[in-house]
């Protein structure tokens, strides 16, 4: 029961739909298509269209998208991969030719085929009820006559000032009259507006094959890139089964490989041979949460690609043996030493939302362009910020995540489903780059393990042991005893340079009829139901 003198937000409660999202302006614009008779998947679209124009750093339709969907009456889960490719022309050597051992940020060579409208046509033709063009309307809308830049928007913006100011098409858009925009500022992007009506009355071909696809290419190409009109006139998303384990009762549900779902669920294994109880922030639960993580990401970055490049050893990844001989390795005294180790990129950014309607579909919905404002790049006529997920890949050889023509790299961006009993109980997703697989884990412990409702869960302040390096990030929210008894079981605690992720979950009471949300405080946005 929440303590209604302390800070916080009560959970959602509501009858017939629902939205969670990290922008209010997204969950009025999901609630609104529900309310006009359009489904969770529906309204799902809108949400995330709306989210690409006001949550620029966040997202956007030149970036990818992975979807869980579960249908009415039912707990089977239909994953969805809009993940996009490398070029067809992206050979490692060429890479090393050029004298590359990195994929830079703010080049050509980290834009991936963005698979994100591919993700939204496809399910849409396949389980919504509207079109496109009834669906972009409110994004239209807040491209065209503008919107108001929310607080977490402002924060994020500024810090990628530099980024903006490199490349003069972006900053035309993002830095008006050169000017960083201000908290509460209009902001439009009329470029961005043309694109999404284009888009919405011809439909995907225009982004992948017509004059949109032209823009994209022309520009990557003027840029040294390596990408065709055939790259992106071929780019197709798939479904795919997703990868699953039971924990405490429930079935957990993610996308598979090459996103890093199965992690959370290995961090999950691990953690089911520890029994929750007592404080769940207590120094012992978050050291044994610290320690199953740093063991499950140790091994992810040596097995994770793109599985039809790369032999991914699921079975293996989610096995009881596995999770007991990881297990076996957790000393509650003291933290481990002599973790293998690999050194990541910097917290990528996206946004994640979900909904449910009142037939009970439910929507689980991850859209990214990867770092805040993707690859810093703007095609000066269609406006379409592009995403830098090539920088997923690594150029080392014999690596399985090494880059490759048409290959998809390894993603952090993972939406999650719990079913139980044949229904499905709750949609829920993790914001933060590498946090999102320990993310999962930590929320869904929380609730399942301390029955914490989702708002309570989403709140309690998070750790993160950041991969391949002897750290701990810290929220400044974690109590101090807890800090100091983790410091003494040698954890090298450092405090969180940014609010560590962001999270929104629905769950569905099936035994009063009703649906409980929350969404995190760490970013703008808000559950609203009806």
């Amino acid at each position: 029961m929440r303590k209604f003198e302390n800070p916080g937000r009560s959970v959602m409660m509501a009858r017939n739909g629902m939205a969670a999202t990290s922008h209010p302006l997204s969950t009025l614009a999901a609630v609104n298509e529900l309310q006009r008779g359009g489904n969770a998947l529906d309204a799902a679209i809108a949400a995330s269209a709306v989210q690409c124009v006001v949550e620029p750093a966040s997202t956007g339709i030149g970036g990818d998208c992975f979807v869980l969907l579960s249908l009415p009456d039912s707990d089977r889960v239909i994953a969805y991969n809009g993940s996009g490719r490398a070029p067809e022309a992206a050979t490692l050597d060429w890479y090393r030719s050029e004298g590359l051992t990195s994929i830079p940020r703010q080049s050509p060579h980290s834009v991936t085929v963005p698979g994100a409208i591919d993700a939204w046509c496809t399910l849409l033709r396949d389980y919504g009820t509207k079109s496109l063009g009834e669906l972009f309307k409110p994004a239209i809308d807040y491209a065209e006559q503008g919107y108001a830049i929310s607080p977490r928007v402002a924060h994020d913006w500024a810090d990628q000032e530099t980024l903006l100011r490199n490349d003069p098409d972006t900053a035309h858009i993002f830095l008006p009259d050169g000017k960083l925009p201000q908290n509460g500022s209009i902001h439009s992007q009329p470029l961005l507006a043309r694109t999404l009506a284009l888009i919405g009355e011809n439909g995907p071909d225009e982004f992948y094959k017509g004059t949109i696809a032209q823009d994209m290419v022309e520009h990557l190409q003027k840029l040294g890139g390596l990408h065709t009109a055939r790259d992106f006139a071929e780019a197709r998303g798939s479904y795919e089964t997703p990868v699953k384990t039971h924990f405490r009762g429930h079935v957990v549900h993610e996308c598979p490989p090459a996103g890093q779902g199965v992690i959370a669920l290995l961090i999950l294994n691990i953690l089911s041979g520890f029994e929750g109880k007592g404080d769940p922030m207590s120094a012992d639960r978050l050291h044994v949460e610290i320690e199953a993580t740093r063991l499950a990401y140790s091994i992810r970055d040596a097995v994770l690609a793109d599985p039809t490049h790369s032999k991914v050893p699921v079975e293996w990844l989610l096995s009881q043996e596995l999770a007991a001989e990881l297990r076996a390795k957790i000393d509650p005294s003291r933290a481990m030493r002599n973790l293998p180790a690999f050194v990541p990129p910097k917290h990528p950014d996206t946004v994640y939302l979900c909904v449910v309607d009142k037939n009970r579909m439910a929507v689980s919905f991850i859209n990214s362009i990867y770092s805040p404002f993707g690859s810093g790049l703007v095609t000066p006529k269609a406006g379409v910020l592009l995403q830098n997920r090539g920088q997923g890949f690594v150029l080392d050889p014999g690596h399985p995540n090494t880059i490759a023509p048409r290959k998809r790299p390894v993603h952090t961006i993972i939406p999650g489903m719990l079913t139980k009993g044949g229904k499905t109980i709750m949609p829920f997703g993790v914001m933060g780059g590498h946090y999102q697989a320990m993310g999962h884990a930590h929320f869904l412990s929380k609730v399942l393990d301390y029955g914490l409702d989702v708002q309570e869960a989403i709140q309690l302040p998070r750790v993160f042991p950041k991969p391949g390096i002897d750290e701990v990030e810290v929220e400044a929210t974690v109590p101090a005893q807890v800090q100091e008894e983790l410091r003494r079981r040698g954890h090298n605690l450092v405090p969180a340079s940014w609010p560590i992720g962001g999270a929104q979950a629905i769950k569905i009471d099936w035994a009063n009829g009703g649906l409980v949300g929350g969404s995190d405080h760490r970013k703008d946005g808000i559950a609203l139901g009806y």
